[in-house]
Parts: structure tokens; sequence; C-alpha cells
């Protein structure tokens, strides 16, 4: 006799115990919705392991009984790629319980951790040791470190540091059929063949889950200076970031480019903000530079912003002088998120393009989608020093809300026609999940199809983890 769903459920809670499996909706309730509210449905359950060991057995019994499996970090994706199906068949496996520090070397500069630890934490650990986890995002207070790995995170400090795919030494992985790879050798240098780790970063759980990594420390930075400038155009927001990024070098961490309405936005989100400079500008740069040791920031920062002045670039600017005032500068920063989410559905895009060429498609995007849309808000934003840009597109106030996604779907390929002309991707950092599956596939080779299903196919060959995402789910 076949064994049924509820006698699956009762062996994982004879492992788990009954905290370790969930199934009523009022406990389910928020591991089926992400940072955006986007809800797709019901799992057949949410599995709650505490260890690696009781992943690789969930995982194996999953393997044996053909179920399919959602691995979930802290609920912050934007592209629907650790939500449930709508069909109720799929078993989330909740990394959350997995949340121990195993082990910080500040003289090798790593820390080793389990997959669910929350960003922030793993930072606050890092700095007990006069160390810094320098990825940075506005949801790290949620955020996991497997989310992290598995999407492939970027945020503010891509520009110093790089992405998690350069922030990785090592991984532990529990494969699609309960098998675990270790990897956790905490080496800075390591040229044995191929690099199996780098399939996990950016997989967005379709191959393994991610339940411990070997991650690289900097020295703790000591001072920073930040700046909120006012800027009359994308050019010279350009023009000024080849300067700084040539009078700063590594030193400078964060170049974010923010559009006017952005400062509008975080102002209506958090009504304590007050308008940062005396007057408004079309664009603004939040720039911070930081170091260890004796250098002189606030000099070079000055003298940056003189010749930036002197050039007509910079039309204004606040520097701060605390870390109060910094944090207040870079609260703008995180406000603004909240004011466009306030206005409802909206088009979110992740894009990027050669850094060189932001200022022309910016003209040339702005200009194709107010041509099809002209009741529609632009809102470009982004970090400039990796040229990635949050393209969003507010649709137009008086739209029927039942109207409202299918306009956004054809803005969205309109921008992508545009960004194809520039050479660019389509995703820069939030991965593919479901919501950009199809402008993936429909920009792949022949080649490249067939490259990336034999991935997929080598570790998953029944098609169970994580099924839909970056690839159909199989038949």
């Amino acid at each position: 006799m076949a064994m049924t769903n509820d006698d699956f459920l009762d062996e994982l809670k004879a492992l788990l115990g009954d905290s370790g499996v969930l199934r009523h909706p009022n406990d389910i309730a928020r591991y089926v919705s992400d940072w955006a509210g986007d809800t797709l449905g019901t799992p057949l359950a949410v599995a709650r392991p505490a260890n690696t060991e009781q992943v690789a057995e969930v995982v194996r019994r999953c393997y044996e009984h053909d179920i399919a499996m959602t691995p979930q970090g802290g609920h912050s994706g934007l592209v629907a790629g650790a939500l449930p199906a709508a069909n109720g068949q799929e078993l989330v496996i909740s990394l959350e319980r997995l949340n121990r520090v195993r082990a910080i070397d500040p003289v090798n500069f790593t820390i080793t951790v389990d997959a669910g630890c929350i960003l922030e934490n793993v930072k606050l650990a890092a700095a007990e040791h006069d160390c810094d986890f320098p990825l940075s995002l506005g949801a790290q207070g949620s955020c996991q470190i497997g989310g992290n790995i598995a999407t492939n995170a970027g945020g503010l400090n891509v520009l110093r540091y790089g992405m998690m795919r350069e922030l990785v030494l090592g991984l532990e992985v529990v494969l699609p059929d309960g098998r675990v790879w270790e990897g956790l050798d905490a080496l800075h240098k390591d040229n044995r063949g191929y690099d199996l780790q780098q399939l996990f970063l950016g997989s967005e759980g379709t191959l393994g889950i991610v339940t411990g990594a070997a991650l690289k420390l900097s020295p703790r930075l000591t001072q920073n200076r930040t700046a909120l400038l006012g800027l009359p155009s994308v050019q010279a927001v350009i023009d000024l970031y080849g300067l700084a990024r040539r009078d700063c070098c590594d030193l400078l961490t964060a170049f974010e480019l923010i559009p006017r309405r952005c400062i509008e936005l975080a102002i209506e989100a958090t009504p304590e903000l007050r308008d940062p400079l005396e007057s408004a500008y079309p664009w603004y740069v939040l720039m911070e530079v930081a170091a260890t040791g004796p250098i002189d920031l606030s000099a070079m920062l000055e003298q940056l912003l003189e010749t930036g002045m002197e050039r007509e670039w910079v039309l204004d600017g606040a520097l701060a002088s605390s870390d109060t005032q910094s944090a207040q500068l870079w609260q703008f920063r995180e406000s603004m998120l909240e004011g466009q989410r306030r206005r409802g559905e909206h088009l979110r895009t992740d894009i990027s393009v050669p850094i060189s060429a932001l200022p022309d498609f910016v003209t040339q995007a702005s200009e194709t989608v107010m041509a099809a849309s002209p009741e529609c808000e632009i809102i470009a934003y982004g970090h400039v020093g990796d040229g990635n840009l949050h393209f969003n597109i507010l649709p137009p106030m008086a739209m029927a809300d039942s109207e409202k996604k299918a306009h956004l779907h054809d803005l969205e390929e309109r921008l992508f026609d545009v960004l194809d002309d520039f050479h660019g991707s389509i995703s820069a950092e939030h991965g593919i999940g479901r919501t950009k599956q199809a402008p993936y596939l429909a920009r792949l080779s022949p080649l490249e199809q067939e490259l990336v299903q034999g991935v997929k196919t080598l570790f998953d060959p029944k098609g169970l983890m994580n099924p839909g995402r970056i690839l159909p789910a199989d038949d």
C-alpha cells in the first residue's frame, strides 16, 4: 500500500518532533509570503530540522517518496524563489533552526556558520573578534546566510568586497538524494580541479540545500565618512564616480544613485526625515568611504567634493560628521524602499549594464517606458559601482487594480528589449526564481540551455529540489 501524505508527515514528526513539522494554516502563514507580500500557495507542510543530520534525513525521505522540496531562509526574496507552489504538494524545509556560529578564526579571517544564521547576527559575531563580514543588505535583520548564498546576494558594498560569490570559502550541502557534500575547508587558496561550491552559489536551492558555510572576513573598519550629494544628471553621477574610484580607490565602499522621487518617498515613509539639502536636485549620490588606520578620510572626501563642484558635477552636499549623522543619511536609502512598497503593486527590477552605459540606458529606457505609459512613474536607483540599477515603475494612479499586472508586464518586456541593446542582465542580484524565468529562458542560447539543464539533471535527476525555479519543473 502506497504511503499517504499523512503517513509521510507522521514519519517527519517522529524525526523532528511536533514543533518540527507545521501544518495548521495559522502556523504556516509566515512561510507562504515574502518581503513584498507576494503569496503563491500552501505547502504540504513546513519541516523545521535543527541540524544538518536532520536536514539530510528529511531530504532522503522526500527523495524516497518523490516529495518536492522548497528550501527556505528568511523570506526576504523578491522573485518567488522560496515560496511554495499552489498545488499543496511541496514540503517547505525551513533552515531557521540551523542558527549556530560554529567557529571564528580571526587570524585566518574566517567564520563558519549554519545556513540559518541571520546575516546581522553573523556581522555582530565577527565584530566581537574585531572583524567584519562585509555583506550589507537592507534585509540583514531577517535574511539568512543560506539564502544569501543561494541567491548570490549583492547589496551595498559590492563595489569594494564583491558579491556573496567572493565571500564564500567553503560550503556544506545536502544533495537532493540526502547525501551530504562536505566542503567546509576555510582555505583562501584552493586550486584543486572543478570548484563545486560555485555551482551552489546563485543556484536558488535547485541543486541542493546549503546547511553550513565558511565565510571570508575583513578587518573591522575603524572610521567612515558619508556624504549625500545633489547632482544635475546621471552623467554627472558617472563622472563623479570615475573620479571617486580613482581618488579613493579601495576605500570607496558605497556609491548609490538616488533620484529626487526616492527622497520624497523616504520622507513620506519616515516623517521624521527632513529634506537633506536646502534645494531639491534631480539626482543624488549617497557615498561612503571607510578605512582602518591613520588615514584622513575627511580630507580625502572634501578634496573629492571640491573637485566635483569645480567641474559642476556636484551642486550641493551634506557631509556626516558622526555615526549618528551617517545613519540619518542612510535612512533615506532604507525608507525609500518602504515608500515604494506603500504605493502598492509596481514593477521591481534589478538589471545591470556596463557602468559607463548607465546614463544612456536611463535615458533610452525612460523614453521607451513613458512613450508606452505616459502616466506611469519611473523610479530608477541603484548601485553605481557595479552597474546595478533598480528601474522600478509605479503604474498610473488611476489605473484599475485588475489592469495593473498586465500593464506592468508589458512595460517590463519593453524595458528588457532596451536592456538587450545594451547587452545587460535582467537580474543583477535578486536571481531568477519564478518571476523572471520566462525572460531568462528566452535569452539563453540553445547551448546555454543544454548546459544549464545538464547541471540540474546531474544533481537532481528526479527534479524534486525547488522545482519550477530558474528552469521549468519536470512534467
